[in-house]
């Protein structure tokens, strides 16, 4: 069970595991899972503090399924298009071109 556990984990925070290992620049990687680490944050923090009422928890599962279709398209997206988040890095010349 622990080694199931560990292989999941490994499967999504892992960069040499994960889809996101496909795009070559390390801080275009790095935006991109920190991207994704904000958003789970945002997603888990409303859907724990808001259960009690049914519409807010309605919202929050929509946020979770969301979440879940945006990370896997994410992923999918650095699979096969290697060079799709290239813009998010910094310009050959340094921060500004």
């Amino acid at each position: 069970m622990q080694k199931v556990i560990a292989n999941m984990w490994n499967g999504v925070m892992d960069q040499r595991i994960n889809p996101l290992r496909h795009i070559d620049d390390l801080q275009t990687r790095h935006i991109v899972i920190q991207f994704l680490a904000w958003m789970w944050c945002i997603i888990f923090s409303m859907s724990i503090g808001s259960m009690t009422v049914f519409g807010i928890s309605a919202v929050a599962h929509a946020l979770l399924i969301a979440g879940v279709v945006v990370t896997v398209a994410t992923f999918k997206v650095a699979q096969y298009r290697l060079n799709s988040f290239a813009q998010l890095a910094r310009g050959v010349g340094g921060e500004h071109e």
